[in-house]
């Protein structure tokens, strides 16, 4: 299986701090984490240390973080021929703080724009496209060309050009904020009515497509056989979350790749998800495939051999 994954790419500086900084202040730090990061960029880096054959379609600039991008998805056997480099803009930078309280991210993006992608003469099919709706061209582009590969968007963000490419895609993969926006409806976990209501919305907005909505320390909402389902989100001590939901995309595509069934897909991309948040930095943070796989072995031992996820509504008769 060959996957193509288009978006945006960016350097990311990680800097773990005790306390959210004060304005006119000046503060040193002894302790930071570079490495490549976007959305698209991060699961593709995931696939490609995973042992799946990808290709990143990306723009950086002609600088040293464009150069140290390009590397790192080449030490990791990505395919970076589809990577664009632009001679008049910087490569995007994002400068992250961490809070060492609860790992919870700050981050601030810099760049003066987003140059759209322009080559669009492929010389492979794709069996996976992913897209984290960053350039809806190229994205719009990709899905139309190759009709027959299986789509996925990130869904992150709420723009008017995501909202429209959300209805030619498989499987919307949205993040809580996503679905809160788009329905217009809020999470009450203490009222399971209130995930199976956001879903059924979701559901009607897209109904040719499958949903996963990630509920971060939560898990993820879905749906198999007509009946919505919650997998819970590992139990640990968050050290830092930036890029959990890249790597839960990734590892999402990682299943689809191996035509895993759904509930085995959720419950290693929440695995994922849930081990990179234990460690610092975003792509850093990545863990090893075997790393996954064994502590995927060790929960269905230990739940005999059934994924612990939950029926949202015993009563709900599908969202189709």
């Amino acid at each position: 299986m060959k996957v193509l994954c288009i978006g945006h790419s960016s350097w990311d500086v990680t800097v773990p701090v005790d306390d959210y900084p004060i304005e006119n202040t000046k503060y040193r730090y002894n302790e930071k984490y570079s490495a490549g990061g976007g959305p698209a960029g991060n699961a593709a880096f995931l696939l490609g240390k995973w042992g799946v054959e990808t290709v990143i379609q990306s723009v950086v600039g002609s600088d040293d973080f464009g150069a140290r991008i390009k590397k790192e998805f080449q030490d990791v056997g990505v395919n970076t021929e589809f990577i664009e480099t632009v001679y008049d803009k910087d490569t995007s930078f994002s400068f992250i703080l961490i809070n060492k309280k609860n790992g919870n991210r700050t981050v601030f993006n810099v760049a003066t724009e987003h140059p759209p992608l322009k080559k669009y003469d492929y010389n492979f099919t794709p069996d996976i496209i992913l897209t984290d709706g960053h350039d809806y061209g190229a994205s719009q582009n990709a899905v139309t060309k190759f009709p027959n590969a299986i789509s996925v968007i990130d869904a992150g963000r709420v723009t008017q050009e995501l909202l429209e490419l959300c209805k030619y895609i498989k499987y919307i993969v949205c993040s809580k904020g996503f679905a809160e926006t788009v329905t217009g409806l809020k999470f009450d976990y203490a009222h399971p009515q209130s995930l199976v209501n956001i879903y059924t919305k979701l559901q009607n907005k897209y109904p040719n497509a499958n949903i996963v909505v990630t509920l971060e320390e939560h898990g993820a909402l879905y749906q198999v056989n007509n009946q919505v389902k919650i997998m819970p989100g590992l139990k640990c001590n968050a050290v830092d979350t930036t890029g959990a939901g890249d790597i839960f995309h990734g590892a999402f595509v990682y299943g689809l790749a191996n035509n895993f069934d759904m509930d085995k897909i959720v419950t290693l991309a929440n695995i994922a998800a849930g081990l990179s948040i234990q460690k610092m930095g975003s792509r850093l943070s990545i863990p090893m495939l075997s790393e996954v796989l064994d502590y995927y072995t060790k929960s269905m031992n230990l739940n005999n051999q059934t994924p612990q996820n939950n029926q949202v509504n015993n009563n709900q008769q599908g969202t189709k």
